[in-house]
């Protein structure tokens, strides 16, 4: 009977033993798929929107993320290096002189845009930097505006994702729906052009679009969208002196100035000042687009089961909300005529 309780002690201590080896072994095969996902991410073989889909299902599925300060610190250097690097691919000559007729209905839409986004966000009860993102994406360019916006805003990771997955979501809509709407409606190659670069969030998908519809239509769509996204400057300026003002007067903590911001508009404007240099300007500015795709993937994958259920869905009902308004307006202002190009 002793000889019984001994073997029924030993098992039940080696049972106890096995817990943490097998939630060690768990650790570190969840730290080796978060590297080589990483790894993946920073090739460039895949999209933006996938890196962050990847990053969602790791971070989803994963009860404990293995790397999270690191990957946390990790994040915040590659969104401001990738934003810089970006600048390199961005010509301040050409687009300015290609957006300049259209300049001021592009200061209306973004501030009516902003405007509408903020109270949307605040009708719906979205958490205050998942809303100004949300925002500034659909205003200005997307992607690119909340990672050259949220470190000036210094906003955490739960608000990048959902910001991010939103506008990544009505992107690949848009890159479907514009051709299939433009034709319906009968768009003239400049109508479609504007109107896309007018409603579509990012960059590339507003390439993608207009390039499926015709070759003016793709020219126009660029110049327009690349001097709309030169408004990510001063809205990121003015973010950084109103975090600034908003902070308790004897408070000790520091605004950073947004050096990454300057950074940008140096590189914009040495690729407009050495022509000559374009093939290596092309390298660094698709760095800059692997860098975020990193970016991404490192982003999503701080996003867990339990913040998801806290934020809920409204987040994406302002995003889509604010989307559906400024499409149906810049569409209505184009189709009647107030605005052309």
């Amino acid at each position: 009977m002793v000889g019984a309780d001994e073997v029924e002690k030993e098992q039940t201590m080696e049972a106890i033993h096995a817990v943490p080896e097998r939630a060690t072994a768990k650790l570190l095969d969840a730290r080796m798929i978060f590297l080589l996902s990483l790894l993946l991410a920073g090739t460039g073989l895949v999209s933006p929107p996938v890196a962050l889909l990847g990053g969602l299902i790791f971070g989803l599925t994963t009860q404990e993320h293995p790397m999270r300060a690191e990957s946390a610190r990790l994040s915040k250097f590659l969104l401001q290096a990738a934003v810089v690097l970006l600048g390199f691919g961005m010509n301040v000559r050409e687009v300015v002189h290609a957006g300049s007729s259209g300049f001021a209905y592009t200061a209306m839409s973004i501030s009516v845009a902003l405007a509408l986004g903020l109270l949307l966000g605040k009708l719906l009860r979205v958490e205050r930097q998942a809303s100004f993102l949300i925002t500034i994406g659909t205003a200005i360019c997307g992607g690119s505006a909340i990672a050259a916006v949220a470190p000036v805003l210094e906003a955490g990771e739960e608000a990048i994702t959902i910001s991010m997955g939103t506008v990544f979501l009505l992107n690949s809509v848009a890159l479907l729906l514009f051709p299939v709407l433009g034709h319906a409606l009968g768009l003239s190659q400049n109508a479609f052009g504007l109107w896309s670069a007018l409603a579509i969030h990012d960059t590339s998908s507003v390439v993608g679009a207009t390039a499926a519809y015709g070759s003016q239509a793709l020219a126009v769509g660029t110049t327009v969208k690349l001097a709309r996204a030169l408004w990510i400057v001063p809205v990121s300026l003015v973010t950084a002196a109103v975090v600034a003002r908003g902070r308790a007067a004897g408070s000790k903590t520091r605004v950073s100035m947004p050096w990454f911001i300057l950074l940008f508009c140096l590189a914009a404007a040495i690729h407009a000042l050495l022509p000559g240099w374009e093939k290596s300007f092309a390298v660094l500015s698709s760095l800059g687009k692997t860098g975020l795709t990193a970016t991404l993937f490192l982003i999503g994958s701080g996003l867990s089961r339990k913040t998801l259920k806290r934020v809920g869905v409204r987040p994406l009902v302002q995003g889509v909300v604010l989307w559906l308004i400024v499409g149906s307006a810049s569409l209505l202002a184009i189709a009647s005529g107030w605005i052309s190009i």
